[in-house]
């Protein structure tokens, strides 16, 4: 058996695998990842594999722990990876742009691809046909940009997503709604626009805890996967064992 985590800006989730049958899944603040952990071993004592891919600082007990129950396998830029890495500085690309990369690399070989992640921030990252990672971009997420407006003003209220959001704001928070909404919309078509214009065939894949929302918003074709992440990361695992 085989064990995914993924450690985000503003939550944990892991998956834990029998072959490639996912068996089960669940969600945790970071506060409460090692007691989930040693729960998780209780139940299923037979991983025998894990792979750990955390944007924020896992605490010692926790990375000991599964050390000692399993073979363990840290997502970085050192690690065999199913693509050439461009960027500049490979050591300071985050453990989630890695696995996304290599996630579309094995999804999608051979094709253009733009991976559009849409959590606490927004990553853009893209991949050629060729297999070259050349590089990404990083903007605030929905969440992000309603917490700032409110923050950074004296009068604006904080809101709320809802999927009852106007295209037009007749008041000040539907303002804010079609402000941040529309201008993260109108951002991920520009930058399909842009990168559709000089690669042919380009794949846009959009993943992330706000895909859903957004997916119903955006004019062009895309591919919203909801689990995107967690599958490449349980290739990678395979391709780094295998």
């Amino acid at each position: 058996m085989k064990l995914v985590l993924d450690i985000g800006n503003t939550f944990g989730k892991l998956v834990v695998y029998r072959q490639e049958d996912e068996v089960f899944r669940a969600q945790f603040e970071h506060k409460d990842m090692y007691t989930t952990l040693v729960g998780l071993f209780f139940d299923f004592p037979y991983i025998k594999q894990a792979i750990l891919c955390s944007v924020v600082v896992v605490d010692p007990k926790t990375r000991l722990f599964l050390k000692e129950k399993t073979i363990l396998l840290e997502v970085n830029s050192e690690m065999k990876l199913p693509f050439e890495n461009k960027y500049e500085t490979p050591e300071t690309l985050g453990a989630d742009r890695i696995g996304l990369v290599a996630a579309a690399s094995f999804k999608y070989p051979g094709k253009n691809c733009l991976v559009v992640d849409a959590g606490s921030c927004v990553t853009y990252d893209f991949i050629s046909s060729d297999g070259i990672y050349r590089g990404g971009a990083i903007s605030p997420g929905l969440q992000m940009r309603f917490k700032a407006m409110h923050d950074y003003t004296n009068k604006l209220p904080f809101v709320t997503l809802n999927e009852a959001f106007i295209a037009l704001g007749t008041n000040t928070q539907n303002s804010i709604l079609a402000g941040a909404v529309n201008g993260l919309v109108f951002e991920i078509e520009g930058w399909q626009s842009s990168f559709g214009s000089t690669h042919k065939d380009l794949t846009l894949i959009l993943t992330g805890g706000d895909a859903q929302f957004l997916s119903k918003r955006l004019k062009n074709t895309i591919f919203a996967h909801s689990n995107f992440l967690v599958q490449g990361l349980c290739q990678l695992l395979d391709y780094n064992t295998l």
